[in-house]
C-alpha cells in the first residue's frame, strides 16, 4: 500500500491536539480551518448547550450535502497533552507515556483527507456530508442530538477493527442504578434496632447471574458504595452497573429480575430498594440486503480489501444513528489497543481507510 505523508502529517498534527470529551474546542478550530482553507464551511451545531462542553457538533457539506454523512468523532477518553508520536517503519506509536488518540483521531484524518482531495480533484461535483461529533466517548451526546435532515445512510470511521472490517451489529447498553435503604442504628448498643442495608445488598447480589448471562447478554455490578462509620449499622447501599445485550428486549427482562430480586430481599430484611434505568445507546442491526450494507461491501472491495461484516459489543455513534433512523455501519480504520499507552495504528491502516472513504464518496454504488 502506497502510504501518502500528507495523510500522516494530517494524522499527526491532530493527535497532538488536546481534547477530551466536553472540550473539543482546540480540535473544532483546527477543522473549521482546514475546511475554510478548502473554500467550504462548516455549521457548530448547539449541542455544547446540552453536553455542557465548550464545542458543537460540525457539520460540513459537500455540493448539495447529498444523502450520505460520513463521520468521525472529535474527543478522545485521555489526554494527548504530551504525547510525543512516534514514525516507525510500518506503524505510528506514542513514546509509551501517553495514549496515541488514533481513536479517533485516525478517522478524523482520513475524512479530512479525503475531503482535501475530493475539492482537488472534482471541486464541489461530488454531494456528501462529513459530520465531527463531539463527547462520543462519554455520553455520546454529540451523535445523539446531531440534526442529519436529508441523510439516508451513515458510515463512521472509528472501530478499531482493521480496514475491511466493518460493524454491522452492535450491542446496545442501559445503565441501572440500585439503592438499598435500611435504618441506622449503633452497631454496638442496639444493632436489632438498625436495617443492614449492605447485608440486603449482599444478599440480592449472591441470588443474581453477574458476567455473560447468554451468547447475546452480559450484566455487571461494577460499583457499591454504602455505610458511614464502622460502628453504624449502614441505612444506604447504592449499587451501579450495566447490561448489555443485542437483542434490546433482553436488557429490561433483566432488569426487571434485579428489580425483584433486590426487592424482595429488601422486605425480607426490613428495609426497601429503588431501581432505576436507563439506555445509554440501543443496539441495531443492519440487514446485509440493505443499500448501506452492501454499498459498504462494494466500497471495501473497490479498495482492494475482502468485506468482513463483524458484531461488535461496545458502542459507537452508529448506534446513535441507527436509533434516530439513519441506517449505519461503523468501519474498522485500525486503531489498535484504543485508550491504552501502547495504542497504534499502521500506516497501511490509514492508508486503506482513506481509499475506502473516497470510495464511499465517489460512487453511490
Amino acid at each position: 500500500m502506497t502510504h501518502d505523508q500528507k495523510l500522516t502529517d494530517l494524522f499527526l498534527d491532530l493527535v497532538q491536539i488536546d481534547g477530551l470529551s466536553g472540550n473539543e474546542a482546540g480540535v473544532a478550530g483546527y477543522i473549521k480551518n482546514f475546511t475554510k482553507n478548502l473554500g467550504l464551511t462548516c455549521i457548530e451545531d448547539d449541542t455544547a448547550q446540552i453536553s455542557g462542553g465548550n464545542s458543537g457538533n460540525l457539520i460540513c457539506r459537500v455540493g448539495n450535502g447529498g444523502d450520505t454523512v460520513l463521520t468521525a468523532h472529535m474527543d478522545t477518553a485521555r489526554p494527548t497533552k504530551d504525547l510525543k508520536p512516534q514514525v516507525l517503519t510500518d506503524r505510528i506509536t506514542s513514546d509509551g507515556n501517553t495514549i496515541l488518540g488514533a481513536d479517533n483521531r485516525a478517522g478524523l484524518a482520513v475524512l479530512l483527507h479525503v475531503l482535501r482531495e475530493a475539492v482537488s480533484v472534482n471541486g464541489t461535483n461530488l454531494n456528501f456530508t462529513l459530520a465531527f461529533t463531539v463527547c462520543e466517548e462519554t455520553s455520546m451526546a454529540g451523535s445523539k442530538n446531531l440534526n442529519l435532515n436529508g441523510i439516508k445512510q451513515g458510515f463512521v470511521f472509528d472501530s478499531s477493527a482493521r480496514p475491511g472490517s466493518f460493524i454491522y451489529q452492535a450491542y446496545g447498553a442501559q445503565s441501572f442504578e440500585v439503592r438499598v435503604k435500611g435504618r441506622a442504628s449503633h452497631s454496638g448498643i442496639a444493632p436489632e434496632r438498625g436495617v443492614h442495608a449492605i447485608k440486603i445488598a449482599a444478599d440480592a447480589l449472591h441470588e443474581l447471574p453477574v458476567g455473560r448471562i447468554d451468547e447475546n447478554t452480559t450484566m455487571n455490578f461494577g460499583t457499591i458504595r454504602g455505610g458511614s462509620a464502622v460502628n453504624v449499622v449502614p441505612d444506604l447501599v447504592i449499587i451501579d452497573g450495566e447490561i448489555r445485550s443485542s437483542v434490546a428486549d433482553r436488557v429490561p427482562q433483566l432488569g426487571n429480575l434485579i428489580e425483584h430480586t433486590f426487592r424482595q430481599k429488601a422486605e425480607a430484611g426490613g428495609g426497601s430498594s429503588v431501581y432505576s434505568a436507563h439506555w445509554d445507546f440501543m443496539p441495531y442491526r443492519i440487514d446485509p440486503a440493505s443499500t448501506v450494507f452492501q454499498r459498504i461491501s462494494g466500497a471495501i472491495e473497490r479498495a482492494g480489501l475482502k468485506p468482513n461484516p463483524v458484531i461488535s459489543k461496545g458502542g459507537s455513534d452508529a448506534n446513535s444513528f441507527n436509533e434516530n433512523g439513519i441506517p449505519t455501519v461503523n468501519i474498522g480504520i485500525g486503531a489498535q489497543n484504543p485508550h491504552a499507552n501502547d495504542e497504534f495504528i499502521y500506516l497501511d491502516d490509514l492508508a486503506h481507510s482513506a481509499a475506502i472513504a473516497w470510495e464511499l464518496i465517489r460512487s453511490d454504488v
